[in-house]
Parts: C-alpha cells; structure tokens; sequence
C-alpha cells in the first residue's frame, strides 16, 4: 500500500458523467482519493455522500475528493443519480480491471474489489496521508477534515 512520501502514481479514470480525471491536471490542488469496494452498498453510499456533503469544506484547503471503484461508467451513473451526487467524481477503475487500485497496492485480489481506503496526494504528488478501513466500515469524514486543517 503506498505510504506518506511515496510519489503517488499518476492516473487518467472517466467518472460517472464519462468524463475524465486526471491526477496530473490537478497538480495546483490536493486530491483525496476515497477508495470504495462497490457500488450500490450501504457503506459504500454513505462514504460516497460524505465526499458531495463536504464538498466546500474540501474547497476551502483546496483539495478535490473524488470516490474510487471498479464499477463501471454507467453503474457509477446510474448510482450517483440515486444517491444525488452531482459534483463529486465518482471513478471507474473498471478497466483493465482495478488498475488504479492496484498502482496504489489496494486491490483485494480475493475479491475482485478494492479496500476501502483514503490517500490524499499534495500539490507536489505526493502522498501525505493513507489508511485502509475495515471493508465494513465507513470512513470517518472528520478525520480527513482534521488532516486537511491541521496540513
């Protein structure tokens, strides 16, 4: 798994609206990527939710969050349009499959999925925070806030 001081692996992953992420074009700003097992789960929704509640919160110490998964674009779609999200990238690591989540030393090979993780990457592309959840748990949101304000 990567670790504070790893060079975070750059990446390119269309989201829900078929558009796509790049981490490198958003060099100027910190990202958080909030990685999640699966879509259409309880947990998953509810950390997916917490990114799009605090979505101004994140923009005040400029950081982007996006979710992770290895859905697809139109499950992602389909999904984000349930839950309301409308602002939050939600990203297909669909193909080839758990790509990104593998760079980052986070797929579940078991499973087929990734850990439910958060890694927030500096302007530097950097990565200065990483934690692994329990997969059925939900990441506590305040504590990336706190990190963000006290960074």
């Amino acid at each position: 798994m990567v670790r504070p001081g790893d060079l975070a692996a750059t990446f390119s992953l269309k989201d829900q609206s078929d558009e796509t992420f790049s981490l490198l074009e958003h060099h100027h700003k910190r990202v958080l990527l909030s990685f999640h097992p699966l879509a259409w789960t309880d947990k998953c929704a509810v950390q997916m939710l917490s990114l799009e509640e605090n979505r101004e919160t994140f923009s005040s110490h400029n950081t982007v969050a996006v979710g992770i998964s290895v859905d697809s674009v139109p499950c992602k779609r389909a999904w984000a349009k349930s839950l309301g999200i409308t602002s939050t990238p939600l990203l297909c690591d669909f193909w080839p499959h758990g790509f990104v989540s593998r760079l980052y030393g986070l797929f579940r090979e078991g499973n087929g999925f990734c850990e439910r993780a958060n890694v927030i990457v500096d302007v530097d592309q950097a990565v200065i925070f990483s934690k692994v959840y329990p997969v059925h748990s939900v990441p506590d949101i305040g504590e990336i806030i706190a990190f963000l304000e006290s960074d």
